[in-house]
């Protein structure tokens, strides 16, 4: 290899790691843009959540509220015996197979639950019917 041939080659490298450099740059400035709103987001959340009485925070969602419309029916009419699709509508739950199929099951565990003894849960026995 000659000299002329060297100086080609370094000025090939130096021009690819150059353009290298370049797009990198360009990166950092990006990441340093993005970091930036980061920290502006989380301090406002953090000044947010500083302002907001702690009485109007939204209470977490009970997750037992389908067990709980379901008991409610029962304990509402004790003679009646409600079909699962039929508690359905009567809920204005989704009267879908897969929905339907679902609340059978907690049917089935309410009513085994009914079938102890305790009398707190003698209310839920009244009516459950799992069809």
């Amino acid at each position: 290899m000659n000299v002329i041939e060297l100086l080609a080659d370094l000025q090939a490298r130096h021009d690819e790691t150059a353009a290298r450099a370049g797009e990198l740059r360009e990166q950092i400035v990006h990441l340093t843009e993005t970091e930036a709103r980061l920290m502006d987001l989380a301090t406002t959340r953090k000044v947010i959540a500083e302002l907001v009485p702690v009485a109007c925070e939204p209470e977490p969602p009970d997750t037992n509220t389908a067990y709980q419309a379901i008991v409610n029916a029962f304990n509402q009419h004790p003679d009646q015996e409600f079909r699962a699709h039929e508690l359905h509508e009567r809920l204005g739950m989704p009267t879908d197979e897969a929905a339907v199929n679902i609340t059978r099951s907690r049917l089935g565990r309410l009513s085994a639950r009914a079938s102890s003894p305790s009398p707190d849960e003698a209310a839920t026995r009244n009516g459950l019917n799992v069809h």
